[in-house]
């Protein structure tokens, strides 16, 4: 089936990837992180395979334990806060193993990696774990950015047309800001369900008004 819209993370990753080796001082780190404004950095090593992610979060230890009064440090829940607090390089900061994801995952994968890990950017690895790119947040939304007709057109070609080659009554599409609706009369009213779930599933469409009736009789 030809997808014309964003599917994989392949199709939306950012493929000039920043990324740090495992030496680098955690200066040139923070200072990567504010000149590319990112919020954490894939740590990789001589051969380009991921191994860990330096995040904000990995470096904040450091400033909150700088002043040394003991009560900070004994009420300290986690002991690897205070040992990323006297880290000097990434592999000390970072965090390990990668949370990673490949670049033919659903954007939906990718979303719920991002949720349950706490996470706001995934390095894209190949099979072996070489760096590819990176997804964001932000690169997961852009699907909401295509245009109603390029939906409606996916809609038409992958879902309708396919479900319906012969109507009672023309299926019409219309696509107003994602939110799709589908009217008209088919003959199989089995197959109206299925309709309304598959185009709830194309990426970038908000929502679905699917108002297709079967014919009676």
């Amino acid at each position: 089936m030809h997808h014309s819209g964003p599917h994989r993370v392949g199709d939306v990753m950012t493929r000039a990837a920043v990324a740090v080796g495992r030496k680098a001082p955690f200066k040139d780190v923070v200072e990567r992180m504010d000149q590319w404004q990112v919020s954490a950095l894939p740590v990789l090593e001589g051969d380009g395979r991921v191994i860990g992610v330096v995040s904000e979060a990995d470096l904040l230890p450091k400033e909150e334990f700088r002043d040394s009064d003991p009560d900070r440090f004994t009420q300290a829940l986690r002991l690897s806060d205070l040992a990323k607090a006297g880290a000097v390089s990434a592999e000390e900061l970072m965090s390990t193993p990668a949370v990673t994801v490949h670049a033919d995952a659903t954007l939906a994968e990718a979303a719920r990696i991002m949720v349950i890990r706490h996470v706001k950017r995934l390095p894209v690895v190949s099979t072996e774990g070489v760096l590819e790119g990176v997804v964001s947040r932000g690169d997961l939304l852009k699907v909401f950015l295509r245009s109603d007709n390029d939906l409606a057109d996916e809609i038409r070609r992958d879902v309708v047309d396919p479900l319906f080659p012969a109507p009672d009554e023309p299926v019409h599409i219309r696509v107003t800001e994602g939110v799709a609706t589908l009217t008209g009369r088919v003959t199989d009213a089995s197959r109206i369900p299925l309709a309304a779930r598959l185009v709830r599933g194309v990426e970038g469409v908000v929502g679905v008004d699917c108002r297709i009736t079967a014919v009676d009789g």
